[in-house]
């Protein structure tokens, strides 16, 4: 028996263990909690004291303030959930599509290929942000969600993670015996790569969807329509009076915004922490 054997089995171990994972998750959750509590209180009370754990009843308030802008919050929701579902669905399929062939073909460019994406990887966004905007502007494609969803097609840091962990976990095996049997080659990817991936893909559809549900740069210069805002750029509107900030109401949008990101991350996890025990059981 080994030495993290033994500590395992210790009790005293054990409980500075839990101890210590209770401690990050009270640290982890305790700025949500703030954020939630702040939206039911109003800009003097915040003001004075801005951390505390003990509600006020000015949440309809905030809503009114919230509500009473020239947009419409419910509806910045739905564009929200509009351009993030899209965008994540487009970014996971294709992504792990362009893995897919990296991984299971043996073509003469492909390690110049996957080079070619890392390369990619160290451009920020913000250099070609302008290009892009003019791009857009010429075949008449602002105030569109289609510029928004569209390009996350090309997703080079996701089809990085993609390939790396199909180059550790996938069976090449099954993808021999699929061609034996007949299987035509999407027919494959769609049947066995896929199911395969769920915990890589998982995991990459809620990085994906939080950093589109939280885009702010390319929504505010693409998207100068009311009715289109996103729920980031609806916030972002709260904090633009220079004479007054009703910083309840930004509470508020904070915490509706955050809402979507622990559905998706409750709705995936589970796949997560599947893939981790079929990869401690492999190993």
């Amino acid at each position: 028996m080994n030495t993290l054997e033994k500590r395992s089995g210790n009790p005293v171990y054990k409980t500075l263990i839990y101890i210590v994972l209770v401690i990050l998750a009270v640290l982890s959750l305790f700025p949500f909690v703030v954020m939630v509590i702040n939206s039911t209180r109003n800009t003097p009370q915040i003001q004075q004291h801005a951390v505390s754990l003990i509600p006020s009843h000015y949440l309809m308030n905030n809503w009114a303030v919230f509500n009473g802008k020239t947009f419409n919050p419910i509806r910045g929701f739905i564009n929200s959930v509009i351009i993030s579902s899209g965008a994540t669905i487009l970014t996971i399929y294709f992504s792990t599509l362009t893995a897919w062939a990296l991984v299971a073909y043996h073509w003469k460019l492909r390690n110049a290929f996957f080079s070619f994406i890392l390369a990619v990887m160290m451009i920020p966004g913000q250099i070609t942000a302008i290009g892009f905007y003019q791009f857009m502007y010429k075949i008449h494609m602002t105030n569109n969600f289609l510029a928004l969803i569209l390009p996350a097609i090309a997703a080079p840091s996701c089809v990085f993670f993609m390939r790396q962990f199909m180059v550790a976990t996938f069976p090449m095996e099954l993808l021999d015996a699929a061609r034996i049997d007949g299987s035509g080659e999407f027919r494959t990817f769609n049947e066995i790569g896929l199911p395969i991936m769920k915990p890589a893909m998982a995991t990459q559809a809620i990085f994906t969807f939080v950093g589109n549900w939280n885009q702010l740069f390319m929504p505010s210069i693409l998207l100068t329509d009311n009715a289109l805002y996103t729920m980031p750029l609806m916030v972002s509107q709260l904090r633009g009076d220079i004479y007054k900030v009703e910083y309840g109401a930004v509470y508020l949008g904070l915490t509706l915004s955050v809402l979507p990101l622990f559905v998706i991350y409750f709705a995936l996890s589970k796949y997560i922490i599947a893939g981790v025990a079929l990869g401690g059981v492999k190993g």
